[in-house]
């Protein structure tokens, strides 16, 4: 496969499994925030300071304005991780590579941006169909993924899609996690009610399973312990390490090019680092520590991977 198609690939599913991450942030924080008792620990500040590198400026136009953070979370091109930008990237790498991808791939990125660029799409966001339009894009989201899983052939280019998927995922819980716990100066002794952890929990997906797995009251541990080591858990780390690892092997079994080696053993010393952890090791570490640690390594991977792969200077 060419490095500018297996390229555009890595980078179509890691900007669509953004822009799915965004899309739920904003649902979670929108639909909670009908209900400010249960909300308080989490704003439009925090949201968009999570999900958008911005101004003091504009931090404090859109802190208490719900209208002015959804128009610059969803449709601000002055806001590169806006999910208009987002799609409009995804599409183009599509675009590019539609030999290489199913129609019905094709098709709904199509659709997703067609959405996104709607004239009308500000002013239903500003008014009184906003949740309409955020449920649309979420569901549009869930469906590329369906329609994806189900059409696309197992071969080189679905592994370098799950590549940027899950290397994406992996970095976008790390940041999620760590914003939440940054209410409470990341302390795990005290803990706080599960309403405290309700958004995030709902934001990655793992509110219900969450809720079904861990019956003790120390939600801050548990709440650890499931974004970090649950296995049965999609949006965990360990489950996203796994599925990298899985398609990594794919990959360089496939492609035995120069530097693969050094590669994996990167890749191997970073989930060791969740494989052979546990909660003591987090508390030795500090939580912000290792959660920063795993990022940036998890960073540093992924520009190695591109160096290797796509030929990046």
């Amino acid at each position: 496969m060419l490095s500018r198609i297996a390229d555009s690939l890595f980078w179509l599913n890691r900007y669509m499994e953004r822009s799915d991450c965004l899309m739920r942030v904003i649902r979670t924080n929108y639909i909670l925030a009908f209900d400010s008792g249960t909300n308080a620990s989490f704003t439009w500040k925090d949201v968009v300071t999570l999900c958008a590198d911005t101004t003091e400026e504009k931090l404090k136009e859109v802190a208490n304005a719900e209208t002015a953070a959804l128009h610059f979370l969803i449709n601000d091109t002055k806001n590169f991780n806006s999910i208009r930008v987002l799609i409009s990237r995804a599409r183009e790498n599509a675009r590019g590579v539609q030999d290489n991808i199913t129609k019905e791939v094709w098709e709904q990125v199509n659709q997703l941006y067609h959405i996104i660029n709607d004239p009308a799409l500000t002013a239903k966001i500003t008014g009184s169909h906003a949740l309409e339009v955020i449920d649309e894009l979420d569901q549009n989201n869930t469906l590329f993924y369906g329609v994806t899983d189900s059409t696309m052939p197992r071969g080189q280019g679905w592994n370098f899609m799950n590549l940027g998927k899950f290397i994406e995922r992996a970095i976008l819980t790390i940041d999620i996690t760590y914003a939440h716990f940054q209410k409470i100066n990341h302390e795990l002794k005290q803990s706080q009610d599960i309403l405290f952890w309700r958004n995030l929990l709902i934001s990655l997906s793992g509110y219900e399973l969450y809720l079904k797995k861990y019956t003790r009251a120390e939600h801050n541990i548990s709440v650890i312990d499931h974004i970090i080591f649950n296995q049965d858990f999609p949006r965990s780390l360990i489950y996203s390490l796994s599925r990298i690892n899985r398609y990594l092997k794919f990959i360089i079994t496939d492609a035995k090019i120069e530097g693969v080696e050094q590669l994996q053993k990167t890749f191997g010393r970073i989930i060791s680092k969740v494989e052979f952890a546990d909660m003591n090791t987090i508390k030795e570490t500090s939580l912000p520590h290792y959660l920063y640690n795993l990022r940036n390594d998890l960073v540093n991977f992924s520009n190695q991977l591109t160096r290797i792969y796509f030929s990046y200077a």
